[in-house]
């Protein structure tokens, strides 16, 4: 944000300068110019009323004498010239021969002529004998003044100029850091707090006593949600604990009354009461399973880097034996070398593998069947993928899997997949569901990870 704020009124200050100060430095010098060649007109004309005199009784005025000698302090040039364009006097000889074809510009106008080279400025006056209303001319006077004073000035009002457009830049670069942080930074610890918040820690607050209104006014704002938002999730946590306590405890007691009174019941008696702790059992699933998916949609835990390779292992070494309940065959297949890694919350991954094992195991049944659980690494992280040979699900299943209670089978909590669909988003993942060739599910998992190597 400072860079491009200062870019932006480093590019606006340089508009304004090319704007307004080139201009008024173009008209400062075109200016000087002109008042340099006024000048030199002016001495002319000054020499060529001093030189009527010499040139009407040939005769040599002091006055020339010392403007004589004033030019050649002033390494100016000065050429007095008869009627007949015989030099008379002569205080330095001109090098360029410019002046000859102002000489007779001038002496064919009647009047005087000037012109401004790089090098000099040349004035040439007429010299008249009764004055300019009624006499004739007598002789011309030729000035060239060397530019190099006028240069000079100019030199030093570009550096002028220049230095007031770099101090207004360095003003300007100064003035765009100071606003730039002083917005950036509410803006930056803003950010921060948000940060924290949404890493978990629902006590941060932002400081809401710096930067400009506007910024002092949503901090306020953001204190005032994240307060709201701190008893809401405190609220529902202690909802859940008791919810979870006052549940199970019934549930439990239930459970035991049903036991004693299987114990001398009939057999009719006894299927129902057997029937009855079945729809227990689903219940008290269904209580955990709503507070594991609680768990999962408030995960504040911090990541860690996760082996991927040996979780599935574990994980199928430890469902196995309730696959050979089911006559299911569990399969680790080859995994890429070495094993990939990925930052997960503590315990997330085998949560995550447990429920789709599960969804498997109880898809295929009895029956038997077999899950084949594969690791790769992917272009943008690790992938993860289950896949049974069971009865599948149709693209209508598939696409309210992840959704609470949508369950096809009569068994199931409906719960299994909206917990890995809302543990696998947490932390930065994405799951998608596919058929498996020849008949059954895919779950593909995929986590941000160490990237594919070429």
């Amino acid at each position: 944000m400072t860079r491009r704020v200062v870019a932006a009124l480093v590019l606006l200050t340089l508009a304004i300068l090319g704007a307004a100060v080139v201009p008024l430095g173009l008209g400062a010098i075109a200016h000087s110019r002109d008042a340099f060649v006024y000048g030199t007109a002016r001495t002319a004309a000054s020499i060529a009323g001093i030189a009527e005199a010499r040139l009407g009784d040939n005769s040599m005025d002091p006055a020339l004498e010392n403007a004589m000698k004033a030019a050649a302090r002033d390494h100016d040039e000065l050429l007095l010239l008869d009627k007949r364009g015989h030099v008379v006097v002569s205080q330095g000889v001109p090098a360029n021969g410019d002046w000859r074809k102002l000489v007779a510009q001038a002496t064919q106008q009647s009047g005087p002529t000037t012109e401004l080279t790089s090098h000099q400025a040349i004035a040439v006056q007429i010299v008249w004998g009764d004055g300019a209303l009624s006499g004739t001319p007598i002789g011309t006077v030729v000035l060239e003044r060397p530019t190099i004073g006028l240069q000079h000035q100019i030199d030093n009002l570009w550096l002028y100029l220049i230095g007031l457009g770099g101090a207004a830049m360095a003003a300007a670069v100064l003035i765009a850091i100071y606003f730039a942080r002083w917005v950036g930074r509410p803006l930056a610890r803003l950010d921060a707090a948000a940060r924290k918040i949404a890493d978990g820690d629902l006590s941060v607050r932002a400081k809401a006593r710096y930067g400009p209104p506007e910024l002092r006014r949503m901090a306020a704002t953001f204190n005032m949600m994240a307060g709201r938002l701190e008893t809401l999730v405190h609220g529902h946590r202690a909802m859940l604990a008791d919810a979870s306590h006052q549940l199970r405890t019934p549930l439990t007691a239930l459970r035991l009354r049903l036991d004693l009174l299987a114990v001398d019941s009939s057999p009719a008696t006894a299927a129902e009461l057997a029937g009855a702790q079945e729809e227990i059992a689903r219940l008290s699933r269904l209580v955990d399973g709503l507070l594991a998916t609680a768990r999962a949609e408030s995960l504040t835990e911090q990541l860690e880097q996760t082996d991927v390779v040996a979780v599935v292992h574990e994980r199928v070494d430890a469902w196995q034996p309730v696959g050979d309940g089911h006559g299911v065959k569990l399969i680790a297949e080859s995994a890429p070398s070495p094993s990939p890694r990925v930052a997960l919350g503590a315990g997330h991954l085998e949560q995550i593998l447990d429920n789709i094992i599960d969804n498997a195991i109880e898809a295929i049944g009895d029956g038997g069947g077999t899950v084949r659980i594969a690791v790769a690494r992917a272009a943008s992280g690790v992938t993860l993928t289950v896949a049974d040979d069971g009865p599948g699900m149709t693209p209508q299943a598939r696409s309210r899997a992840f959704l609470r209670f949508s369950t096809g089978s009569q068994n199931g909590t409906g719960l299994g997949l909206a917990i890995v669909h809302r543990l696998v988003t947490a932390n930065g993942g994405t799951i998608r569901l596919a058929d498996t060739p020849g008949g059954g599910l895919t779950v593909e998992v995929e986590f941000p990870g160490e990237p594919l190597t070429p």
